[in-house]
């Protein structure tokens, strides 16, 4: 192999590498919604009680750079929006919440409907307006019930 040969496959290695970073990464900020079948206790996290109309149930650890932004962002909208609670968990000390909800990075946050049903999860950190969108649909959704 020569030279330029290996370049132009370094080349094509590296674009791979980003484009699929770029998916990954893309992927990870939108939003899932998820099969409900499961009632989170509020008492599992320290809470007493859910939000009225709806839950964002946000899981962090101490080591996280990301976390304190989106957990900000989190309480904003929850201030923003009657019935809406932020709840912020923190994984460090507490793999069993981690396996449970099979949380591989942080942040990660749930919206939970007002039963505590889990309606959408996002990995990473999630835009303002994405969380917005998903939060009147879970609310929305639950006004027609």
């Amino acid at each position: 192999m020569n030279l330029s040969d290996a370049i132009l496959l370094l080349a094509a290695l590296l674009a791979a590498t980003v484009g699929v970073g770029v998916v990954v990464r893309w992927r990870q900020s939108r939003p899932r919604h998820v099969d409900p079948g499961e009632v989170v206790d509020p008492q599992r996290f320290g809470a007493d009680t859910l939000g009225e109309r709806a839950t964002l149930l946000q899981f962090s650890t101490e080591m996280c750079g990301r976390c304190p932004g989106v957990h900000r962002t989190l309480g904003s909208i929850a201030r923003e929006r009657e019935g809406v609670l932020h709840l912020d968990v923190d994984l460090t000390h507490r793999p069993d919440i981690a396996k449970h909800f099979h949380v591989l990075q942080t942040p990660t946050t749930l919206i939970l409907d007002r039963n505590g049903v889990v309606q959408t999860r996002f990995g990473g950190t999630p835009s303002r307006t994405a969380l917005e969108l998903e939060l009147s649909r879970v609310t929305a959704e639950d006004a027609r019930v």
